[in-house]
């Protein structure tokens, strides 16, 4: 088994010389959206998959949206209110993020980026924890993994910290995982 650290070099090097394209929202996505539901998702940096159609869909359905607030290793990333003509701030490892004074919120669908995954749910991130502690913070709130398709890997060797994603969503498909609530 490859070591965690060369399968993210690997990983990284075949989603930069990926073709880009706009990931489609499934329907199954659709369908768990409703006002007032709180999506947390991401803004991409270094080459990882956009989750913004999957955004515009949750915002048409009148849903609030949460982007992740870091501060350093130390401390957990927070998910803060974040109005999608507001402008953002620049945090740590070239993240951007809401200010520091908008308001936490309790995510009900977490949109996750990702290095690697595989088809038992199982996602390899950036490797500082960040997502990890979140989804050990949020137990209730749905996982949904955003990558190209060329992430999918074989298997992933998995922690005792790991969750594993209810879904995955790329530019070719959407995988569902055996397990995971509809």
């Amino acid at each position: 088994m490859t070591d965690k650290h060369t399968l993210r070099v690997q990983l990284r090097a075949r989603r930069a010389v990926a073709t880009r394209t706009t990931l489609p929202v499934p329907a199954a996505f659709r369908a768990r959206l409703s006002p007032g539901l709180t999506v947390a998702s991401y803004v991409p940096i270094r080459g990882e998959a956009d989750p913004s159609p999957l955004v515009r869909a949750a915002v048409e359905a009148g849903c609030a949206i949460l982007l992740p607030h870091v501060v350093d290793r130390a401390i957990p990333m927070r998910f803060l209110a974040w109005d999608t003509e507001a402008t953002l701030v620049a945090g740590p490892f070239g993240l951007h993020q809401p200010a520091s004074d908008a308001t936490e919120h309790v995510p009900g669908i977490i949109l996750t980026p990702l290095v690697g995954f595989d088809r038992r749910g199982n996602r390899l991130g950036q490797g500082a924890g960040y997502y990890d502690r979140a989804f050990a913070a949020y137990p209730k709130a749905w996982r949904v993994g955003i990558a190209m398709a060329v992430q999918e890997i074989d298997a992933l060797a998995i922690d005792a910290w790991d969750r594993p994603l209810h879904a995955v969503a790329t530019e070719r498909e959407w995988i569902m995982f055996e397990g995971s609530p509809s």
